[in-house]
């Protein structure tokens, strides 16, 4: 009895422990992990480090050509190899650890300065540039392939957002479009509804404060929902950069398709804040983001649209009245007109030399959009379309967005109307066009008057209107 009381007890003293839960999974190490450093000194550049992890691709490539010429590769055993970039590109040997080179920025200005390839700078020790010019990625960018990016010398700001540790956590595929890329400066964010722009201010204004800019910028974004149901976008960053000595509020303007996309506004130092409300750059770059990347590029169907929405979104948001916007978006007709001098659409596709291709896209857009309400019995719209091609993917091409507008017409007409403008002057049927609206051109502008088509031109502008202009 005795020695069954004890076995009795152990057993009750026994603690019978629950298994250990696993360990919580960790994150893979990135395949490569960038370090950038911003310096002054001897000349402004950025210094790259780039240190690969296990299974890191050994074939790089600059995806513009020109910025760099050798690499530094060292091996695991600290031995450095000098490599020389042929074709953009370089192969590193098997061992390297980690490769490092120097992007000198001011003398990189060659070419057209647009390209952002040298950096823009200003005096308060700001840079805009474009990653494209220097930053070396893998040859194959595939997506699953990890990178981690850090920045030094300077406060950041690039096409994606950070994480908590203040590292960029991306992939191979999103360095292949780096998008613009801001350093110093100062920032402000605009919020919209279910967005945020995140904004680097590059200079300072002289009539503009800061603030007043950011909520420029907001009102431009909101604008955007007249095309679209939503921001196209939760998130993307704008640069802005004061141009010295321009009093003009639109110097340039251009959209990166990274991922996200990145903006970049060029405005005159000078400019004050009415010009910029009264400027239409803004509203078009932001307009590029309701169309998906179309590929191969078709600059006539995606300026094409920018173009067309930014007239039509000015008088839906009543910025302008419809007989101003008529008016402008027959003026860029005109000058379109004048440059085909005679072409057709094929041939200034082929020639794909703004602005004119930029305004037969738009005049092509306003066929569509009225061809679409005719057959919906203005039920539905170009911007239908664009909300149906956003969910098929980021990319596009040309019989993917004919294939939408026919969804949305509820019939084939898409290819018709190609195929009848593409063998005839550019262009052409304009001016019937304009009278089925009841749009009709004055010397002093338009008068807007009842007619076939007008209630359809009453659902593209956003007005019913009837003065002159």
């Amino acid at each position: 009895m005795l020695a069954l009381a004890m076995v009795l007890a152990s057993c009750r003293a026994e603690t019978v422990r629950p298994p250990r839960p696993p360990p919580p999974a960790q994150e893979p190490s990135p395949a490569l992990r960038y370090t950038i450093t911003y310096v002054r000194e001897p000349e402004p550049s950025l210094e790259v480090e780039v240190v690969r992890g296990s299974d890191a691709p050994r074939e790089f490539l600059f995806t513009q050509e020109g910025g760099v010429r050798t690499v530094q590769a060292y091996s695991r055993t600290g031995e450095a190899r000098v490599l020389q970039v042929e074709d953009r590109g370089i192969s590193v040997p098997e061992d390297t650890r980690v490769l490092r080179y120097r992007y000198a920025l001011e003398t990189r200005r060659r070419g057209r300065w647009w390209n952002f390839s040298g950096g823009l700078k200003t005096g308060e020790d700001a840079l805009l540039l474009a990653g494209r010019s220097w930053l070396i990625r893998p040859r194959v960018a595939e997506p699953g392939v990890r990178v981690e990016l850090s920045v030094k010398g300077a406060d950041a700001l690039l096409p994606w957002q950070p994480g908590p540790d203040g590292q960029y956590h991306v992939s191979a595929e999103d360095l292949v479009d780096s998008g613009f890329q801001a350093f110093g400066g100062r920032r402000c964010q605009a919020q919209l509804q279910g967005a945020v722009l995140d904004i680097a201010i590059l200079g300072t204004m002289t009539h503009v404060e800061d603030a007043q800019l950011c909520d420029w910028l907001r009102q431009r974004a909101e604008e955007v929902r007249y095309v679209r149901s939503r921001f196209p976008f939760p998130r993307i960053s704008v640069s802005i950069y004061p141009v010295p000595g321009r009093e003009d509020a639109n110097v340039f303007g251009m959209v990166m398709w990274s991922s996200p996309p990145s903006v970049a506004l060029l405005v005159g130092q000078d400019a004050r804040l009415d010009a910029l409300h009264r400027d239409w750059t803004a509203l078009h770059e932001l307009l590029h983001l309701t169309h998906p990347t179309f590929v191969p590029r078709a600059a006539w169907i995606s300026e094409g649209l920018a173009t067309y929405f930014t007239e039509l979104v000015q008088a839906r948001s009543g910025r302008m009245s419809a007989e101003a916007v008529w008016a402008e978006m027959i003026r860029g007709f005109r000058r379109g007109r004048a440059q085909a001098a005679g072409q057709t659409l094929q041939e200034m596709i082929d020639d794909s030399a703004p602005p004119g291709i930029y305004w037969v896209g738009a005049f092509f857009s306003l066929r569509l959009d009225v061809a679409i309400r005719r057959a919906t019995h203005n039920a539905r719209g170009l911007q239908d379309v664009l909300e149906l091609l956003a969910t098929q993917g980021s990319t596009s091409t040309v019989d993917a967005y004919g294939a939408a507008v026919d969804a949305v017409a509820g019939k084939p007409i898409f290819r018709a109307l190609l195929e009848e403008d593409l063998h005839r002057p550019a262009f052409a049927g304009l001016e019937g066009l304009l009278e089925d609206l009841g749009v009709t051109p004055t010397p002093g502008g338009v008068t807007i008057q009842p007619a076939r088509d007008s209630v359809l031109r009453e659902a593209l502008d956003g007005q019913k209107a009837s003065r002159i202009q």
